[in-house]
């Protein structure tokens, strides 16, 4: 070491595992929502399991139930995280949305006087869902693919023959893209107030996000593609 150099060291604060943080944020929904779509007498009172269900509510069970084991199944299988941990703290917190806002969301869609929209919007939003699903991990896979195990290698993410993939041609986000298109979808589908409120929210952070990363991949890459936007195509 030459003479006279310094070496600083900053104290990150208790750190944990990305891994670890995501797993617990999304093994609770499941839990959560799984729980409530039972009707449990702690919430609903005495008789409500046995109130008839209508068909929607089924559907915007195992929706949510899809959308978790898919989040869950690809945090163990196919994200590769840039950095290994986090701040301890983001674990209660991210935890408390997700959580909490299933909590909200799984209460007035499985309450026994809950009112299901009409038979071709709910099919629309189910269709659209389950659309939007694909898509985003398609584009997980995509993403997953630019980067080669135990390396930080980046490249411009870039449309694939999977169709999914062209959206790249127009946002550099498109998981987020898709992540909003399956929380709108199950609040067409649901036509739950709460629900919306949730991808309004999701889509702000989201937005953000994108925002941050289309700066960054401009920024990294003097040929990045000018057309693209960060999350919705012509608009943000």
């Amino acid at each position: 070491m030459r003479s006279g150099a310094k070496l600083y060291v900053k104290d990150l604060g208790p750190q944990i595992g990305w891994k670890t943080v995501f797993l617990a944020e999304y093994a609770g929904p499941l839990l959560v929502y799984v729980w409530l779509y039972q009707r449990p007498w702690l919430f609903y009172g005495e008789g409500a399991a046995s109130l008839p269900v209508h068909q929607v509510v089924h559907w915007a069970m195992w929706c949510y139930v899809a959308h978790y084991v898919k989040r869950l199944l690809e945090t163990i299988f196919v994200h590769r995280f840039s950095n290994a941990t986090m701040p301890f703290m983001n674990l209660f917190k991210n935890c408390s949305y997700y959580w909490l806002f299933t909590a909200y969301i799984a209460y007035h869609v499985n309450h026994p006087l809950y009112t299901p929209p009409g038979k071709w919007q709910a099919y629309a939003g189910l269709a659209m869902f389950i659309l939007c699903e694909l898509g985003n991990l398609s584009i997980h896979v995509a993403l997953r693919n630019l980067r080669p195990p135990g390396t930080k290698l980046r490249k411009i993410p870039e449309a694939t023959s999977n169709p999914f993939t062209a959206l790249f041609n127009f946002v550099s986000c498109p998981n987020y893209t898709y992540e909003f298109g399956s929380w709108l979808a199950f609040s067409i589908m649901t036509q739950c107030l709460p629900a919306g409120l949730f991808t309004l929210a999701g889509m702000y952070q989201m937005s953000v996000w994108a925002l941050g990363k289309h700066r960054a991949y401009k920024k990294e890459f003097p040929n990045y593609p000018r057309g693209r936007s960060a999350i919705l195509p012509f608009l943000i």
